[in-house]
């Protein structure tokens, strides 16, 4: 089991800047891909950023790609969402995720969730 814990969201203006953190216990962190995903109200949760589990590869969704990075640090079991240029649309409940293996981009793929995130962008 690995148990993943999220912060950092909160209320921003528009073209500001927030910081999430997502932080794992359980199994080997370093042995799991980690996403982020978000779920805006009325919507579906949506990918944001993946990395796989040495940081070397990263993925984005197209909407935020330039905006937001994916980054981890293994030695501290923690994954973060740097999200700048901050926009209304990306209002929504942000969740971390793990996968055994490597990246991707689908949320049936990934075994283990946090609880999710607020972050609400102000116009």
């Amino acid at each position: 089991q690995v148990q993943l814990v999220e912060s950092g969201g909160g209320l921003v203006q528009a073209g500001g800047s927030l910081r999430l953190s997502c932080a794992a216990s359980g199994r080997t962190f370093s042995n799991y891909a980690m996403g982020w995903f978000r779920q805006g109200p009325g919507k579906e949760r949506e990918f944001v950023a993946a990395i796989s589990w040495s940081g070397g590869t990263t993925y984005y969704a197209g909407s935020v790609k330039g905006r937001f990075t994916i980054s981890r640090d293994n030695a501290k079991n923690t994954v973060y969402l740097q999200m700048n240029s901050l926009k209304p649309e990306d209002t929504a409940v942000y969740y971390c995720a793990a996968k055994w293996g490597g990246n991707s981009y689908y949320t049936h793929e990934y075994n283990y969730w946090g609880q999710g995130t607020q972050v609400t962008v102000s116009s």
